[in-house]
């Protein structure tokens, strides 16, 4: 990975698993050992998802810029769908406790994005390709 795409990784799993850390705390004192147990477990669901969609979205962006911004929308849904598919099956769970993996679920999910939009908005991206030195020679009427 280029080191501006693990600096874009680093922005925004970094948050997020502050986040985590700050709900698993919570989830622990509230709901016991099998809150914060599921708490951790939302956070590194959290970060794997959105990270395997960063590096996707990167990917594409390099190889299929014009496909770019559909690829954005198209994966950006898919994860919150499969983010709906994890909070469904783990529903019913004794493994940890489901309120505390839901409520993680959806703020480190937040903050994952509020994380990214804020990286994002920081970058210095050059829109326009920089010129490599060779300057155009003068064109029109010179006195």
């Amino acid at each position: 990975m280029p080191s501006n795409d693990v600096r874009n990784l680093a922005q925004a799993a970094v948050p997020t698993a502050a986040v985590g850390a700050v709900a698993a705390v919570v989830s622990g004192v509230v709901a016991g050992g099998k809150g914060a147990i599921g708490a951790v477990v939302a956070t590194v669901i959290v970060i794997l998802f959105m990270g395997i969609g960063l590096y996707v979205l990167q990917r594409t962006a390099k190889s299929l810029p014009h496909l770019f911004q559909a690829m954005g929308l198209m994966l950006y849904a898919a994860q919150i769908l499969l983010l709906f598919v994890f909070l469904a099956a783990f529903k019913n769970t004794t493994l940890f406790h489901p309120k505390a993996f839901a409520i993680t679920l959806v703020a480190g999910t937040l903050a994952w994005i509020a994380a990214q939009t804020r990286a994002h908005m920081k970058a210095k991206i050059l829109y326009v390709e920089p010129d490599s030195g060779n300057k155009p020679e003068k064109s029109g009427h010179s006195s």
